[in-house]
């Protein structure tokens, strides 16, 4: 399974570029090649995608945006089983969820093909004769900066308002999941209505091409989803040519438990919504904020729900948690991991590296501990792993402060049978998603994005759009028919 890049409308590997392999992080093993892309060929796409945006055959034709996106989502449909295997294999998270990203993505495909026959502006006669009407146009050229967690899904939430506003697009995927990203752009490029140069794919090991992207002037928007670190790199180098961005840049999720929940259910939950990606989302549960009557029992039920997370390869069967993505975020993670086992005040579950049978692999089980300062660097850190901070609190008040004591707001859950209190939690909470009894529930129609430190933007939903296109004004003075009464 090997790739190149795809610009103008063409794959292409001429020259001597270099190559670079795509890992199976359970065994290590390769998977496939990529070819690590110099500054020049995404100069090139550059220089092509800003000419294909002038050409108004794509960026003023919403009939033939409409099209070309319903098409993309028939074909990927007829290999979503295939692509979700690979991407199970290449970036080790549970088959089926991976089949769950394919079918999200799909589905949002569709969302904004039907939302790109209907981007609507609005016309307002400010003087007698004299009109003003503001439309919305597509915002040029954008760059697509994907990551491997959840690559499907993150590319398609990004490229396809793009696409669907009128946009052309350079997608520039993470190291760990070329193959997917490339299989998933595949069923794009081979429908003859798209325009050459309208989206080109190019892949690198390194981050010159992305910090090209960055600064050039032809580019108009990035799309970026990330660290936070990176998130500011971006903001601060996009800021000479003031380009639009649109950034999520992770989460610190709490879910809040109050004593009226029912612990024997909503503890499985969160503990699925701690371990998804193997605790690799920007969205899991990370925090679990406890009533102090139930602190005790919902500590115990969390160990043992984690302790039973089967471990193992997401194709096996009856698995629930893969592996971490590469080697090197491993070490990193279990390095924190550890950090925070020696200066939280309980360590509840011990967390390790496998050995043995998943030495070859990036296995970590997962850590749970009690802790109380909200000011530790692993309550306020995103660890993106299986790390699980537990704490308890006595008041509505206390969940509060406690909650939104950190730089992060992108999501959190609350747990309880009174809606009143639900609500009042949900608008007091500092987060851009507030799940009521649930969490991890994302959907094409409902807009996501953070406060704070969490990014800027929004994706999903109509309001990504607004990342995507720049509203005109248009004013014109017509007159009135005089009155002959």
């Amino acid at each position: 399974m090997n790739t190149s890049l795809y610009i103008n409308g063409q794959w292409t590997n001429s020259g001597n570029r270099q190559l670079a392999d795509s890992y199976d992080p359970a065994t290590g093993e390769s998977l496939g090649k990529f070819v690590d892309a110099t500054v020049e060929d995404f100069g090139a796409a550059i220089a092509v995608a800003h000419r294909a945006f002038q050409n108004p055959t794509w960026s003023q034709n919403p009939r033939l945006r409409q099209q070309v996106l319903n098409a993309w989502a028939a074909n990927l449909e007829g290999r979503a089983e295939e692509i979700a295997h690979l991407l199970t294999r290449e970036n080790g998270k549970v088959l089926a969820q991976s089949r769950g990203e394919l079918a999200g993505a799909i589905s949002e495909i569709r969302y904004y093909a039907g939302l790109a026959r209907h981007i609507p502006g609005h016309a307002l006669e400010v003087e007698p004769g004299v009109f003003s009407t503001m439309i919305k146009e597509p915002a040029g050229v954008a760059a697509i900066i994907v990551p491997w967690n959840a690559p499907v899904v993150l590319l398609i939430r990004s490229l396809a308002p793009a696409l669907a506003a009128g946009c052309t697009a350079i997608v520039k995927p993470a190291p760990q999941t070329v193959l997917t990203s490339a299989a998933v752009l595949q069923e794009l490029f081979r429908i003859e209505g798209l325009p050459p140069g309208v989206v080109n794919f190019l892949t690198e090991l390194g981050h010159g091409g992305a910090q090209l992207l960055t600064t050039a002037p032809e580019i108009d928007v990035v799309s970026f989803t990330g660290s936070n670190l990176t998130g500011q790199r971006i903001m601060a180098a996009a800021a000479p040519t003031m380009k639009k961005l649109s950034l999520e840049l992770g989460g610190k999720s709490c879910c809040i438990v109050f004593e009226d929940a029912d612990i024997q259910k909503v503890v499985p939950q969160i503990a699925a919504a701690a371990t998804v990606i193997s605790g690799q989302q920007c969205t899991a549960a990370r925090r679990i904020l406890v009533h102090s009557s139930q602190f005790e029992a919902v500590k115990h039920l969390m160990k043992d729900a984690l302790q039973a997370v089967s471990i193992g390869s997401g194709l096996h069967a009856g698995i629930g948690m893969g592996p971490l993505i590469d080697p090197i975020t491993t070490s990193t993670v279990q390095a924190s991991i550890e950090r925070a086992m020696d200066e939280a005040d309980e360590v509840v579950l011990k967390g390790t590296r496998l050995q043995g049978d998943f030495s070859k692999g990036c296995f970590v089980s997962p850590t749970l501990v009690a802790h109380r300062d909200t000011s530790s660097f692993f309550v306020q850190e995103e660890i993106f792993g299986p790390f699980v901070v537990i704490e308890s609190f006595d008041s509505e008040a206390e969940a509060v402060k406690r909650a939104n004591h950190t730089e992060f707001g992108l999501s959190a859950s609350v747990w309880t049978d009174n809606g009143a209190r639900a609500w009042r939690m949900a608008r007091a909470l500092r987060n851009g998603t507030v799940w009521i009894n649930d969490h991890n529930k994302l959907f094409a129609e409902a807009e996501t994005g953070g406060y704070r430190r969490s990014g800027l933007g929004r994706l999903h939903g109509v309001d990504a759009l607004f990342d995507f296109t720049e509203i005109k004004h248009i004013y014109q003075s017509v007159g009135v028919v005089p009155y002959e009464g």
